[in-house]
């Protein structure tokens, strides 16, 4: 039997740090944990490293109601712009005022991949 010591968000990019560090300890993935690694190495457009930086930054804003579930959920969609922005937080029952919307673009195009 499995027992839950804790639940917490995890953006993409931590998922795939974590299936590492677990591949590392046990020698090697279960079933699941393979098909998880094989998505997030499809998925992820940010290092871990890079990502803990940008999680850092939106959280430093202390914006009222941004929790951690939504700026991991930011951080895997990586909105291009404040339309996107708003369209991936409408899946929460959140509202974020214009002003913080462009605070929290104004950080994230730092990060973006240039296309």
């Amino acid at each position: 039997m499995v027992e839950i010591l804790e639940k917490k968000a995890l953006c993409i990019p931590l998922v795939k740090e974590a299936l590492k560090k677990i591949e590392k300890r046990d020698g090697e993935l279960n079933f699941r944990a393979n098909r998880t690694m094989e998505y997030v190495n499809e998925a992820a457009s940010l290092s871990p490293t890079k990502a803990k930086e940008l999680i850092k930054k939106i959280e430093d804003l202390n914006l009222p109601r941004l929790k951690p579930e939504h700026i991991h959920k930011i951080v895997d969609i990586l909105p291009r712009s404040e339309k996107q922005l708003k369209v991936v937080l409408q899946g929460y029952t959140l509202t974020v005022s214009l002003e913080n919307q462009k605070k929290i673009m104004k950080i994230l195009q730092e990060y973006l991949p240039k296309k």
